[in-house]
């Protein structure tokens, strides 16, 4: 363990799920059944273009960088390398603001979507956020989640590839695997798709890294075996394996000790130090 979890610098939030990050800005834009979930304009995808060669040429080395990112099991990469080109859902935990750049850098030249709280997309980074594929959660109108699945449909079917954060929230540095919402692995069994799990992990920055860039931690990438629905199991039971199934994978393939956590998320599941 890098660091104790229960230290006031991070103020985790008493449900595992919620979010603690402040967003300073609020462009005021409405999630209902009118927003582009997926924007089609010429303009956007001219942006997202640009986007894409920015992050090639510098931004996925900065992260590298800066993160001390090391990729682990990346072989694994090669023996899915169908799976990826066919479209899946990938999961994994959220410890930093850029892990998702460590995501992208890892499936390149593949371009996932990834579902994301939509306080972020009104807030300071929401146009960059929307760039690498961010797509908001709607909380207002049973319209708007409506046409938010849709566009969820519209990706899946279409075979492209989709990246959910099941515990629901970003808590940095966090260094157990918190329980895991449903919905990625209801995606899985709808449309019949592999979840490709991938667990951050963290070791002990250099003496240059502490000192110069005050870093606490350098963050390990472990990809872990795709597991696949049982459709021999009714839905409800079918998505409950699988939610179970790759949490314990994830913990395995993170080497995670001492968790203390259960892998499916209820809602009076507070955090436990």
């Amino acid at each position: 363990m890098m660091f104790d979890p229960k230290s006031k610098k991070y103020p985790y939030p008493e449900y595992t799920d919620m979010h603690y990050l402040k967003i300073k800005k609020d462009k005021k834009l409405i999630f209902d059944e009118n927003y582009p979930y997926i924007d089609k304009s010429k303009s956007f995808r001219f942006k997202r273009f640009l986007v894409r060669i920015l992050l090639y040429l510098l931004v996925f080395l900065m992260t590298k960088i800066r993160l001390g990112i090391k990729i682990y099991n990346k072989k694994l990469l090669k023996k899915y390398k169908k799976d990826l080109k066919n479209g899946l859902i990938t999961v994994s935990n959220h410890i930093h603001m850029w892990d998702y750049l460590a995501i992208l850098r890892l499936v390149k030249p593949i371009k996932p979507y990834v579902i994301v709280w939509d306080k972020n997309i009104n807030g300071e980074s929401g146009n960059l956020v929307r760039l690498v594929g961010g797509i908001p959660i709607p909380v207002e109108t049973v319209k708007a989640k409506k046409t938010f699945l849709g566009a969820i449909k519209e990706i899946l079917e279409n075979n492209k590839c989709l990246h959910v954060y099941p515990e629901g929230s970003m808590w940095e540095l966090y260094p157990y695997l918190r329980p895991f919402k449903k919905g990625a692995f209801r995606f899985a069994y709808e449309y019949d798709k592999k979840i490709l799990p991938i667990i951050f992990t963290f070791r002990k920055p250099n003496w240059i890294r502490r000192t110069i860039f005050k870093q606490e931690a350098c963050i390990n990438l472990t990809i872990c075996e795709i597991k696949e629905i049982d459709k021999s199991l009714d839905k409800n039971d079918a998505i409950d394996k699988m939610t179970i199934d790759t949490f314990n994978e994830m913990i395995k393939c993170g080497k995670i000790e001492n968790n203390p956590y259960n892998p499916i998320f209820k809602n009076d599941r507070k955090v436990e130090l």
